[in-house]
């Protein structure tokens, strides 16, 4: 009888073990089927939402680049006429722009100034150089150190990201010619100005006028060689006397530098030649205004230099942003809305030409 109570209660005691193994799991661990859901919402941004973060990255907040426009001389009518436009694209997209220059044109003195703000860690440099050659090796230690360049009146400038210039060189210069041939008559003698020999710009101005006075007007006739002055009118006015006394009677100046009209011109009016002589050139109202009303100069044209900054400025930006830019780009600025060239060095269309008559339309 007890053998059969004992076994009876084995049976009893398996059973109960079978039952228990074969028991689903416990309901505590069901809601785990609702956490993916919830876990994905927040562990896992959507798409859309990661490539926002993405191009914050890529396109850093305005307010947090500083932007530095070196020129090549501080002081002058011209660059405090491009210091306003730099200034302008400043408050128009947050970025913190500046201009500095030397004391003195001079593109030794730039070197040390671009040393420095290397060392600053500025995001961006526009440069305008007196000597792009002598700036190469610097330039490019600003881009080896991750800053954008971009340069003005430098279409060699071998070490930059981008060069603008403010239309074709020697177009502007043949235009200067054509002005100055129809004024002379298509005879006589006449010398040119550049501010620096190591300036393309400025050679490209002088040679494509001289080879537009070879092919348009071949009785006039080119006295002496290049006169520099430095970007400076006192050069120019000394230059230009002793070349109204090596040669009486000549009738034609072409100056380059913004200030070489001033000094041609002021030589002119001392010497009473206004009426014998023509002077045309790059220059600004603001610096040979009285020397048009006298007649002393005849015709300046000139790029605004305030666009020029802000050109350089917005070019810099865009590629700071990951934007490419070139030929057929418009940045939104007059004489910079159909912008043409190849590779990395852009042209606009930005000449004006300005007499005694219309200055007062530029008062600048």
């Amino acid at each position: 009888m007890k053998k059969q109570l004992y076994l009876l209660a084995l049976l009893v005691l398996l059973t109960g073990l079978v039952a228990a193994c074969a028991a689903p799991a416990a309901p505590a661990a069901a809601p785990a089927a609702d956490a993916p859901a919830d876990a994905a919402a927040t562990e896992a941004p959507a798409e859309g939402e990661a490539a926002a973060e993405g191009d914050a990255a890529a396109a850093p907040a305005a307010s947090d680049l500083e932007f530095v426009t070196v020129v090549k001389i501080a002081g002058i009518n011209w660059f405090n006429r491009m210091e306003e436009g730099v200034q302008k694209f400043g408050e128009e997209t947050g970025v913190r722009a500046s201009l500095v220059g030397p004391d003195q044109a001079d593109a030794a003195l730039q070197i040390p100034m671009i040393e420095d703000l290397i060392a600053q860690g500025v995001d961006a440099l526009c440069v305008v150089p007196m000597d792009p050659a002598t700036l190469d090796p610097v330039l490019q230690k600003a881009m080896d150190a991750g800053i954008t360049v971009v340069t003005h009146e430098a279409s060699n400038q071998q070490n930059m990201h981008y060069d603008i210039e403010a239309f074709d060189n020697v177009g502007y210069g043949a235009h200067l010619m054509d002005h100055l041939g129809e004024m002379m008559g298509g005879e006589g003698e006449y010398a040119v100005f550049v501010g620096s020999l190591g300036s393309k710009t400025h050679n490209e101005w002088v040679d494509g006028g001289i080879a537009r006075q070879q092919e348009a007007f071949p009785n006039m006739v080119l006295v002496g060689d290049k006169n520099e002055t430095f970007d400076d009118s006192k050069n120019a006015y000394e230059k230009t006397k002793e070349l109204l006394k090596a040669y009486p009677n000549i009738k034609g100046f072409q100056g380059s530098a913004s200030t070489d009209v001033a000094g041609i011109g002021q030589a002119i009016e001392e010497a009473g030649l206004q009426d014998q002589t023509f002077v045309v050139g790059t220059s600004l109202p603001s610096i040979a205004g009285d020397l048009l009303e006298s007649g002393a100069v005849d015709l300046i044209s000139f790029w605004d230099p305030a666009v020029a900054g802000e050109a350089c400025n917005q070019i810099a930006l865009r590629h700071i942003n990951g934007e490419t830019v070139g030929a057929g780009a418009d940045l939104g600025l007059p004489g910079y809305d159909a912008l043409t060239g190849e590779s990395n060095v852009l042209y606009g269309q930005a000449w004006v030409d300005v007499t005694a008559e219309n200055m007062d339309e530029y008062p600048f």
